[in-house]
């Protein structure tokens, strides 16, 4: 028999926050290095997106480490640069727009994290990836946590690294296609956004034609736009 829900609020948000048992469980299994893999950019209308793997230290794991949703754009910038200078080993990998169109977002973000594992500069012994999925080909095994960002110390860390370089990126280009403002919405479909691509269209290799509003009768890209865009490989 299913118990009754209760109707009355929660006392406290119970909120939780990423530890390094996974981690030290697996170290007692004899799995070690450990990464944590993770991804950013995987609902905006523009844009690539990002992965990166994180091995931490064990000895020197940076205070605060949470899910980069969590978190501000100064306390991830802030950490980014901490886990950088204390982890073992970082890496950081990328498909662009074109690639996402070519396959599907959830097969562009495994390929990702694959290729941001295989970037480090050290081979792990184990990978724990955030969401559902472990992705394919990875060179050790592979298992993983589903809101793992908000479990794992080392997933956290790949979700600060992913999501700082991507606001950089399209940081960059919003410096470039300043009609769009990339640099404020990160390519997300804010009303500032669609509405500029109402107004001027997509930007060819950047915005994700697969996606809606572009399948459903969008505007068509513009040559200009692909040119100028060219050159920024």
């Amino acid at each position: 028999m299913a118990r009754a829900r209760s109707d009355s609020p929660p006392l406290f948000e119970i909120i939780e926050k990423p530890d390094f048992s996974f981690e030290t469980k697996a170290m007692a299994e004899g799995l070690w290095p450990v990464a944590g893999i993770d991804e950013a950019g995987r609902g905006p209308l523009a844009g690539p997106v990002v992965a990166a793997a994180v091995v931490l230290d064990p000895a020197n794991i940076p205070d605060g480490l949470d899910d980069s949703k969590r978190l501000s754009h100064l306390q991830r910038e802030a950490l980014f640069l901490r886990i950088l200078g204390s982890a073992q080993a970082v890496s950081m990998a990328s498909i662009s727009a074109e690639g996402i169109d070519g396959s599907n977002i959830l097969k562009a973000s495994l390929e990702a994290m694959r290729r941001a594992l295989v970037g480090l500069s050290i081979r792990p012994k184990l990978a724990l990836a955030d969401g559902r999925d472990v992705p394919p080909g990875l060179p050790c095994e592979g298992r993983a946590l589903i809101k793992g960002d908000q479990r794992s110390q080392s997933i956290a860390a790949a979700s600060i690294v992913a999501k700082v370089m991507r606001d950089r990126m399209m940081c960059g280009c919003g410096n470039h296609h300043d009609r769009y403002g990339f640099e404020v919405h990160m390519g997300y479909a804010t009303v500032r956004h669609r509405t500029a691509i109402e107004a001027h269209g997509p930007v060819a290799r950047l915005h994700r034609v697969s996606f809606a509003p572009f399948r459903l009768g969008g505007a068509e890209v513009d040559v200009a736009e692909e040119e100028s865009f060219a050159g920024l490989d």
